[in-house]
């Protein structure tokens, strides 16, 4: 199959080209960084970009919380119009596959339970709580403590944040594709992703990529909160296998398929910190109590349907994820 990777020079994206390739597969790379005209917006070039191609792995994306709504233009730009042009210029061209790099942040906060009243969804946090050291949210018919357990695709969306809303943009934008064209859609819903060539020193970078950086500068990662956020750390060459499974798999045409693509597993921020503090042999890390209006406090996949559909596993376990991420390069960019 020849599969055009969007992003395909970036940090997840050039994963994802070598498992294509160590499956068999061509993969074109279609990315700014190694192409200035090679922009998604630009629909002569996407144009172009689709002949002889059989699928597209759209992974081009402004990613990262960024700074509020200052830069909102710029998310809808790269983001949504990126993915409208594509999905106009794979009509046009008759390329009816498409798998999505899609996101967790649609959720908004993870799934809680409380003892009381079962599954609830606490609202955005208040910043006067936050100020006060008050963390957890609490259940919002009762009051009280809530215990997080995993969120499943079937979760409603409450994006936080502006690129959340315009990742889940890009999901209606390709559910309509799939309608319009009978082709088939997936998207995989990345969980915290860490691993080789991660950016460095950037705002749009994740936590794994600040503490990295931080212990290269030989600084003490900074851990916002108290360091008890849960999160599900996945690898990155986990998912790009996830990648390639959506792409071989006999989707259905007409919709667009979710998944979540994440470990499972539960881990803290702050643990998280302190693993890769100890793997790199920098100083430890400092719990600073600061925040971020927008973060969410635990979020952790359910990654069952993707496991029992398309028959993918995470290989790559936390400790020695993080083992190999505190040693291997980081890019620039």
């Amino acid at each position: 199959m020849r599969v055009m990777v969007t992003g395909g020079a970036g940090f997840i994206g050039s994963h994802v080209v070598d498992a294509l390739r160590a499956r068999g597969h061509e993969a074109v790379v279609y990315d700014i960084r190694q192409d200035p005209a090679a922009d998604v917006r630009d629909p002569g070039e996407v144009t172009r970009a689709l002949v002889g191609v059989d699928a597209v792995c759209h992974q081009a994306a402004m990613v990262g919380l960024g700074n509020g709504v200052v830069d909102a233009a710029a998310y809808v730009s790269h983001n949504d119009l990126g993915t409208a042009v594509l999905l106009a210029a794979m009509a046009g061209a008759g390329v009816r596959r498409l798998v999505l790099a899609g996101s967790m942040v649609v959720y908004g906060e993870g799934r809680y339970e409380c003892a009381v009243h079962g599954v609830v969804r606490p609202g955005p946090r208040a910043a006067g709580d936050l100020l006060a050291g008050r963390f957890e949210p609490l259940c919002p018919v009762c009051g009280e403590g809530l215990v997080p357990a995993l969120v499943g695709e079937d979760a409603p969306a409450d994006p936080r944040n502006v690129y959340a809303t315009t990742k889940l943009a890009q999901e209606h934008l390709a559910a309509a594709w799939a309608r319009s064209t009978d082709g088939s859609a997936v998207s995989l819903r990345y969980h915290n992703v860490y691993g080789p060539r991660m950016p460095r020193d950037t705002p749009y970078a994740g936590v794994a990529s600040f503490f990295r950086s931080a212990l290269a500068r030989g600084d003490s990662p900074r851990v916002f909160e108290d360091g008890g956020q849960l999160r599900d750390f996945v690898h990155v060459r986990d998912v790009a296998t996830a990648n390639v499974a959506a792409l071989e798999a006999d989707s259905a045409p007409g919709v667009l398929r979710v998944f979540n693509t994440g470990s499972g597993e539960p881990h803290g921020v702050g643990e998280m910190a302190r693993a890769l503090a100890v793997a790199y042999g920098g100083p430890a890390p400092v719990v600073t109590g600061e925040f971020r209006l927008g973060d969410v406090r635990h979020i952790v996949a359910d990654s069952s349907r993707l496991r029992a559909e398309l028959g993918w596993a995470p290989r790559t376990g936390f400790e020695a994820g993080i083992r190999e991420f505190a040693t291997d390069a980081m890019r620039g960019d």
